[in-house]
């Protein structure tokens, strides 16, 4: 499956055929996809460790991955972000000027016709020839229409072409990657968001019971039944407690500020959407791409490829540069000193002509010229390897989260279990009278600490699993190439498959 932005018109490749002749420069090849089976030493396991979600190796992702979060509020986001952010309209625009480059060098394959007309009135002495001739007064009109033609020898205009065509396919896919870090941005965002409601919430719980554990002692202290440095010692509790509330709160703020700009709002214009993570549903079963098909899926390693192919192209640019150029030249058109007389037998001219030329002396700036686009193919190549790499490492990380997620969550679970088992076991003894107020509220907080805990874990695994579809590719290449999504916004060029 592969898949390229052309904009190539078909005269453009007919023309190439009937000039002949071998391109001088690298015939670009897409490099091999890395050798490997798996995405780390260790192969993936088929389900995560508390068997809560499937990992489905070969399996394709779907365009629109944030829908198997199952949250209405998600979709509609996502949507606003597709159709308003400023960074994908920006991208697109690119794409759209890549484009109109690419049509216009297009056309250097093809000869420069212009025509002109002019009309001039004259005076001429009769003295300029020789004698008392009287000097006579005329208009002189001339039509005339002049075709150039530089015919591609060397193959150097296709190389150019060429690269133009790289250059567009690369922007293509520098959208598609706006596109996937837009859609992941406002996904994690919203995860981040709903987490952060939850420590605040449990935040907010804890202060309460604090606030209880604090009166207690209050009363006792006048009774005597407790020492003033336990007292102090509970205030101190209280006030690290309501220190902690803030800096959620910022957070929480921070988000949504973040999510109004990432669909194209200002932070004053508040979003209707708010996030919870009862609302969400984790992914049972997560689609995990063969890892021969990563560079295929990635954007950015797909920009890099075409980088590296404009690099390319580029040395055969750079070297017929250095060869002899021939132009072919005509000119026919017609004068005379009557305008209705202008195409009339006897006024007409043509001329034809060719010339040719070469650099005969340049100090060796041509083939420095061509040695700083060989260095550049090799800095694109190292580029295209280290993208290639830094994809194999997201996708083996988001994997390797995934795994500890899924025991962190067991593990906050327990805990959150053991807290609720100790608080009922603390509400039964109050009850009995063998404990006081003031224990059965420190364990009610430890449950509420538990289960802050424990939403920050959930939260934590709907992020790495966004993460792992996005370091996957996203599914760009299942989504209708005519159309954004949901966006109105123009069209990109249309998207063609290519073998391999």
């Amino acid at each position: 499956m592969r898949r390229v932005f052309r904009l190539f018109p078909a005269s453009c490749l007919a023309a190439a055929v009937l000039v002949g002749g071998c391109a001088v420069g690298p015939d670009f090849t897409t490099p091999s996809a890395p050798d490997v089976a798996a995405y780390d030493a260790q192969p993936a396991p088929e389900k995560t460790a508390d068997e809560a979600q499937k990992l489905l190796m070969g399996q394709d992702i779907p365009a629109a991955w944030w829908e198997l979060f199952h949250c209405d509020s998600i979709n509609r986001l996502v949507a606003q972000a597709i159709k308003n952010n400023p960074d994908l309209a920006s991208a697109e625009a690119s794409l759209r000027v890549a484009q109109d480059n690419l049509a216009a060098g297009s056309t250097a394959l093809f000869p420069s016709v212009s025509g002109s007309f002019n009309a001039q009135r004259e005076q001429v002495s009769g003295a300029s020839f020789g004698g008392s001739v009287p000097g006579s007064t005329f208009t002189l009109y001339n039509a005339s229409v002049a075709v150039s033609y530089g015919p591609d020898l060397w193959g150097g205009t296709r190389r150019a072409i060429e690269r133009l065509q790289a250059e567009a396919d690369a922007a293509g896919f520098e959208k598609e990657a706006a596109y996937l870090t837009l859609t992941s941005n406002v996904v994690t965002a919203a995860f981040q968001e709903a987490s952060l409601r939850a420590q605040i919430t449990a935040a907010r719980e804890i202060i309460a019971e604090q606030e209880k554990v604090l009166r207690i002692f209050d009363l006792r202290l006048k009774t005597g039944a407790v020492a003033k440095s336990s007292v102090l010692a509970q205030r101190s509790t209280l006030a690290a407690a309501k220190a902690a509330l803030p800096p959620l709160e910022h957070q929480l703020a921070v988000t949504r500020h973040a999510l109004a700009a990432l669909v194209g709002r200002t932070p004053a214009n508040a979003l209707p959407e708010k996030f919870d993570l009862a609302a969400l549903t984790l992914p049972q079963q997560v689609p995990l791409s063969l890892p021969s098909k990563l560079a295929e899926q990635r954007p950015d390693i797909r920009a890099a490829e075409e980088n590296l192919h404009a690099a390319s192209a580029a040395i055969g640019v750079a070297e017929a540069a250095r060869l002899p150029n021939i132009t072919l030249s005509a000119d026919i058109g017609s004068m005379a000193n009557i305008l209705n007389k202008l195409f009339s037998p006897g006024g007409g001219f043509w001329d034809l002509g060719a010339g040719a030329s070469e650099t005969l002396f340049d100090a060796g700036a041509l083939a420095d010229k061509e040695s700083a686009a060989r260095d550049a193919y090799d800095a694109a190549a190292a580029q295209y390897r280290k993208t290639v790499l830094a994809a194999f490492q997201n996708v083996a990380d988001a994997l390797h989260a995934l795994q500890s997620d899924a025991e962190s969550l067991n593990a906050r679970m327990e805990a959150g279990k053991a807290a609720a088992d100790t608080l009922a076991l603390a509400q039964t003894q109050f009850k009995a009278g063998a404990i006081g107020a003031a224990d059965l509220l420190l364990a009610e907080q430890a449950e509420q600490q538990a289960k802050a805990a424990l939403a920050s874990a959930r939260a934590t695994r709907y992020a790495d699993t966004a993460a792992l579809f996005t370091a996957l590719g996203g599914g760009w290449w299942n989504r209708d190439a005519v159309t954004l999504a949901t966006s109105d916004a123009p069209a990109p060029a249309k998207i063609e498959k290519e073998t391999p």
